[in-house]
């Protein structure tokens, strides 16, 4: 009797623990709580979870809620899989986010755990580097597309972020890696610059943008999914001029990327269309619908050819479609064809040339 008293005490605990986070996404409460709240017994809780499911390797899965309570199965099936390294990637922001968080929860309470996870991280990142400077959405290495160098929802700028944030000694992290491995950190730094800029996409003899996805031999744009298709990137391209225009004392050849890819964001920026969510009557659907509006903020479409940057819109048979109308219901809501983001690149802009005195 008194076992089974103790043990629902010791599950409503754990459930009050996990009571706040349990229905925020797992990157919110990394960005978004406030710093007294990775020093609370639910941080540290999560904390637990974030740990386990670390590879020896250093890196983590993706898309995982790692703030959702385990039981003592699910706990022991992570540690089996401590040796595992399929899946390991730092693609939809995994790896650096958890990395990120382990930082935020040092700051509050500075566990060794934690740091030493962070560490072993940070080495996970520079060991995934290709000697060309780029970094596969996988590593080890997953066959498929997986091994193009993959800008594609940001992965190799948060990689460059966090490298960055070390090599200048910030205080965005709170655990400091050893000169040696910032030494390290500065050589794949400075690597990864240099292959950003080799594979800026020259279309007609003129630098434009970048695709979300690069071969890794011949750094031109590369497929990935069947509905992504070679192409210039509006979304991933902007958040890679935002990190060029962060390199302090910048060289010749980044300055001109960098003026290249604003000229051709006025280029191709979208003035008169508006994006809506329109309920479908008697369902759950909520459709979306590209509307004509002569007011409307700008936008860039996410796939723009490589001849000509008309943009384009794909389904899961990879042909292409003159606009999302004529895409299935499926992809046509289930992926974000247009993005706001290079308005950032371009707010930014003028005070960038400013500073420098261009």
């Amino acid at each position: 009797m008194k076992k089974a008293i103790i043990f629902t005490l010791i599950l409503a605990l754990n459930t009050s623990i996990y009571a706040q986070v349990s229905k925020q996404k797992w990157p919110d409460i990394i960005n978004k709580s406030e710093p007294s709240w990775f020093a609370t017994a639910e941080a540290k809780a999560v904390a637990e979870n974030v740990l386990l499911y670390q590879r020896n390797i250093g890196g983590w899965t993706k898309n995982i809620q790692m703030q959702n309570p385990l039981n003592e199965v699910e706990k022991q099936k992570l540690i089996a899989l401590k040796l595992d390294t399929n899946d390991v990637t730092t693609d939809n922001g995994a790896t650096c986010q958890e990395m990120l968080f382990l930082s935020k929860m040092y700051a509050q309470t500075p566990d060794e755990r934690y740091k030493n996870a962070f560490l072993a991280g940070f080495d996970y990142l520079l060991k995934a580097q290709y000697a060309n400077g780029g970094w596969p959405q996988f590593y080890p290495l997953k066959k498929g597309y997986y091994t193009h160098i993959t800008y594609n929802d940001d992965s190799m700028v948060h990689i460059l972020n966090v490298l960055k944030q070390c090599i200048d000694k910030t205080d965005y992290y709170s655990i400091r890696p050893s000169e040696a491995a910032l030494e390290k950190a500065k050589i794949a730094f400075d690597k990864g610059i240099d292959c950003i800029l080799k594979s800026q996409y020259k279309q007609n003899g003129v630098l434009t943008a970048w695709c979300a996805q690069h071969d890794e031999v011949t750094l031109l744009p590369a497929n990935a999914r069947a509905y992504e298709l070679a192409s210039l990137s509006g979304k991933e391209s902007a958040k890679i001029v935002l990190l060029l225009m962060n390199i302090e004392n910048p060289s010749p050849e980044v300055i001109s990327a960098i003026n290249s890819a604003v000229t051709w964001f006025e280029k191709t920026k979208i003035t008169d269309l508006r994006e809506e969510r329109v309920p479908v009557p008697n369902s759950n659907i909520v459709e979306k619908v590209m509307v004509n509006d002569p007011n409307a903020e700008p936008l860039w479409a996410r796939f723009m050819e490589l001849t000509d940057n008309t943009p384009f819109f794909c389904d899961r048979d990879g042909i292409k479609k003159a606009s999302i109308a004529e895409i299935g219901q499926e992809r046509r809501t289930g992926y974000a064809w247009y993005t706001n983001e290079p308005k950032e690149v371009l707010k930014k802009y003028p005070s960038w040339k400013k500073k420098l005195k261009l």
